[in-house]
């Protein structure tokens, strides 16, 4: 297939499952599968972090009032809520990124069509959204300690197959919060996360004196980039209200039906 066409399949199929609690990285790798796409190890975690950068800025772009009032209550210097909802996301950021940092190579590992261990996480991200069906509902908000919990859950989903917004939404949830509000902190967590990775990956090739991208990757890239965040921007608002309005444990049976899928797949190469 034309890398091209296999950047736009990769682009849609990021923009589309970002946003649901089925892990967006487990559908890459799937779809990087199926696709018999040759980028393996640090290529392959690029793709998916470009993708990945791409969701981010349609969030941006579709919570941008609420990102934008919460910046000028950060810069007014006071702790009202918008400071201590920045200080929450902080702290929800620093287990992924120790991981990131500390754990790089053995990551870069994982994003090599690891079919198998895709569809295990896939089965623990529906246990964890059957889990989370059955909790109570409160109107408790995102504490301190819920937002490094939280964090930890975010740091784990690192792994392709455990949903990000299921681990984050479905710990949050059974820490008592409600729904809706976990749901927010979910998807605005992981912005200055998968920002700050970007900016990462483009200080390192600036200090190796290397090009950001290989030689061929830069177009793939772009072009993958477009499709995830035109996908996103249009994805974003309807998936977010399915979330919040649908049961989770639909979507466990999905990841369920999925993962059996998957894993015959590994051993029995059903799809050829």
């Amino acid at each position: 297939m034309n890398e091209l066409i296999k950047s736009v399949v990769l682009g849609v199929v990021q923009g589309l499952t970002e946003f649901l609690p089925v892990s967006s990285s487990g559908h890459l790798e799937i779809a990087k599968y199926l696709m018999r796409d040759s980028r393996f190890g640090e290529s392959s975690l690029l793709m998916t972090v470009v993708l990945h950068f791409a969701t981010a800025v349609s969030t941006v772009v579709v919570f941008r009032r609420e990102v934008i009032k919460i910046l000028i209550g950060l810069f007014q210097f006071r702790p009202n809520d918008e400071f201590w909802f920045c200080v929450k996301i902080v702290l929800s950021m620093i287990p992924a990124a120790a991981v990131g940092i500390f754990l790089e190579s053995e990551i870069e590992m994982l994003f090599d069509q690891q079919l198998l261990l895709v569809g295990a996480m896939l089965v623990v991200t529906g246990i964890l959204l059957i889990l989370a069906d059955r909790a109570t509902k409160t109107d408790k908000s995102v504490g301190i300690w819920d937002a490094i919990t939280i964090g930890i859950s975010q740091a784990i989903a690192i792994l392709p197959g455990i949903s990000r917004s299921g681990a984050t939404i479905s710990t949050s949830v059974l820490l008592g919060i409600d729904r809706e509000k976990a749901a927010r902190f979910s998807f605005l967590m992981v912005v200055p996360l998968i920002f700050g990775k970007i900016a990462k990956e483009m200080i390192d090739a600036w200090r190796d004196g290397s090009p950001f991208a290989a030689d061929g990757q830069a177009i793939p890239l772009s072009v993958g980039f477009i499709s995830a965040f035109v996908t996103g921007l249009f994805a974003c608002t309807w998936m977010i209200k399915l979330v919040k309005n649908s049961k989770l444990s639909y979507f466990s049976i999905y990841c369920f039906i999925l993962a059996g899928l998957v894993i015959a797949e590994s051993y029995f190469s059903i799809f050829g």
